[in-house]
């Protein structure tokens, strides 16, 4: 019995389709300032097809997974205290295809689902100011300081009898302060953040392996992410890379010390305006440092309408 949980609490970190999207994200120009009450609509998909890593002492390999994102967000730039500041919420759905060999036996699963909504504010600190779209089409960024809060509530589908889920059944919160510097078409952005878990209080528990109910918590995960992009305001290429480190995880209060996070990725991102209103974006990333978790390569496309409301 063990050896299961200690099991299970390994695989549950490594393939649950909205833990894989946490600590890796890239987004670049994610500080760039847009006029007061500007909008947008955005889909994407995310397709993430690679090896899921391990510590040496666990009798699991050959661990794969295939996950498919699709996600609709939702943009409103605004006026905080006299500051550009915007609003966008997330809602995400996943399916995955998982397989790995415990010691001598193959095992499956497929899971598809609604993962946690994602709700974001983001504030322009320094070098931001709000303005309608006429003070914005004389405005150049030089030097802008921003910070923003990212919530992730527990809305995903969530079976606590089984081990893999699209939701977590816990909070998470990403503070982060962000600088972003212009040098003609040249942009620079350093984002430096941290992931806080609350417990998931019913993790795999009361099923044909555990009769009772287990508790499983994660330690902070600290974030560093950069881009480099050449363009202008809707078209636009960039660099990318991240470092993420922490997040060990506990079932019932004993931590596994072997599920340290030490990974970073690496990628490119373009932008190309379709219209007057809308844009593509198409971005690929891999993982370039990979010790433990998902060794994910990931291609995404997105499609985005944006528009001016009222009163500018």
């Amino acid at each position: 019995m063990r050896l299961n949980l200690r099991l299970v609490a390994l695989v549950a970190v490594a393939v649950c389709p909205q833990k894989l999207l946490l600590a890796q994200d890239l987004a670049p120009r994610a500080y760039i300032i847009t006029p007061i009450h500007a909008n947008a609509v955005t889909l994407s998909y995310s397709f993430l097809d690679g090896d899921i890593l391990f510590d040496s002492s666990t009798p699991i390999t050959n661990a794969t997974g295939r996950v498919n994102i699709s996600t609709v967000s939702i943009y409103h730039a605004l006026d905080f205290f006299g500051r550009s500041a915007n609003v966008t919420v997330s809602f995400p759905y996943a399916a995955g295809r998982f397989h790995g060999t415990v010691m001598t036996t193959e095992t499956d699963a497929y899971r598809s689902g609604l993962a946690s909504a994602i709700l974001r504010f983001s504030v322009n600190l320094k070098g931001g100011p709000a303005m309608s779209a006429k003070e914005f089409v004389s405005w150049r960024q030089k030097t802008i300081i921003g910070a923003s809060l990212k919530v992730l509530p527990p809305t995903g589908q969530y079976d606590p009898t089984r081990l893999i889920n699209s939701g977590t059944n816990r909070w998470a919160f990403k503070p982060e302060l962000g600088l972003s510097r212009r040098w003609g078409r040249w942009v620079v952005d350093t984002y430096g953040a941290v992931w806080l878990f609350t417990t998931n209080p019913e993790f795999f528990s009361n099923n044909q392996f555990v009769s009772g109910i287990n508790a499983q918590s994660q330690k902070p995960i600290g974030a560093f992410e950069g881009h480099l992009s050449y363009g202008r305001l809707r078209s636009w290429v960039s660099l990318d890379g991240n470092f993420w480190y922490g997040g060990r995880t506990s079932l019932n209060g004993v931590e596994n010390p072997a599920s340290l996070l030490a990974n970073s990725r690496v990628g490119a991102t373009a932008s190309v305006p379709a219209s007057k209103h809308q844009s593509v974006k198409l971005s690929y990333s891999y993982g370039a440092i990979a010790r433990y978790g998902g060794n994910f390569q990931n291609v995404s496309v997105g499609w985005q309408y944006s528009w001016l409301g009222r009163p500018n």
